[in-house]
């Protein structure tokens, strides 16, 4: 399977559970979650050894967080503040500007290991602390923490 091929099914995968999704924007965003931490986990499993590096798998991963990022703030309309177990915190409403622009930076770091993809694990590693690091500090101001 080529890489454009994998960017191509993922991208429609994506697609494809957002449309299923299209009614409440709080689904939608949760699923788009599992999507990019579901990507996050396999990259994760890499850089600890649990699985080869592949690169191919790398880049399917990116992709299905770039594609999240490039949707993911427009799923945070007026109104779905509260219901269906959002974890959404008050601040993506208050600071709607630096949600966004931290949505967008992970789409660009995303964009950026696609356009020029790891080579090897120690790539991976290099690539994926800097990665996580940007989801952490969007959680820690617009995720809510979960009680118990």
């Amino acid at each position: 399977m080529t890489v454009r091929t994998l960017i191509t099914a993922a991208t429609f995968g994506l697609a494809a559970v957002v449309a299923a999704y299209a009614a409440e924007p709080q689904e939608v965003r949760q699923e788009m979650m599992k999507q990019v931490g579901g990507a996050t986990g396999a990259m994760a499993k890499m850089v600890k050894g649990q699985e080869d590096f592949d690169q191919a798998k790398v880049i399917e991963a990116l992709t299905t967080i770039s594609s999240s990022m490039a949707e993911f703030p427009a799923q945070f309309p007026e109104g779905s503040e509260t219901g269906m177990d959002t974890e959404a915190a008050p601040a993506i409403w208050e600071k709607k500007d630096d949600f966004e622009a931290k949505a967008m930076s992970l789409k660009e770091e995303a964009d950026a290991g696609i356009a020029n993809p790891p080579a090897d694990l120690d790539g991976l590693k290099a690539m994926f602390g800097p990665l996580t690091k940007s989801c952490g500090s969007c959680h820690e101001t617009y995720r809510l923490k979960k009680e118990g």
